[in-house]
């Protein structure tokens, strides 16, 4: 069974949906391929989304901000916002992939220490590995289940 194609939309593509394609494609990589983009793209990828991902071991460091529109002609399965603001835009998605929504709050947005926005990474990208987790894992039992495997 080859791997189903999800994409992680956000608005800058700097934070939430790089760390979302780091873990599917980290701990969920045999049964998902993960991409990401931005409905408009940060310049880079956040450096404390890299350090919250490096503590599990992940690198994410070679990622970067894409446009959402470099994807609009790939086959995808799905398509997950993760931002109100991605959320928004998606009507004007005209690419392949069923979409839905899974908010998070924008860890970029937190105010305080280095150590305490550090703090509001690591909620965040726990929360995404859960909730993403979670939910791509009942759709693979439904997909199972309706194609006899």
């Amino acid at each position: 069974m080859s791997a189903r194609r999800v994409l992680f939309l956000c608005t800058g593509n700097s934070a939430r949906s790089q760390m979302a394609e780091g873990l599917v494609n980290h701990f969920l990589g045999d049964r998902w391929t993960a991409v990401s983009a931005g409905t408009d793209p940060a310049p880079r990828v956040h450096l404390l989304a890299i350090r919250a991902m490096a503590e599990l071991g992940i690198d994410i460091s070679g990622q970067r901000p894409k446009l959402v529109d470099e994807f609009r002609d790939t086959a995808l399965d799905l398509v997950i916002t993760l931002c109100d603001q991605a959320m928004e835009a998606c009507p004007l998605w005209l690419g392949a992939g069923v979409v839905t929504h899974l908010g998070f709050p924008d860890p970029a947005a937190a105010i305080g220490t280095e150590t305490e926005c550090l703090v509001a990474f690591r909620q965040v990208r726990d929360n995404i590995r859960q909730r993403v987790f979670s939910y791509l894992e009942r759709l693979g039992e439904d997909h199972d289940a309706t194609s006899g495997l």
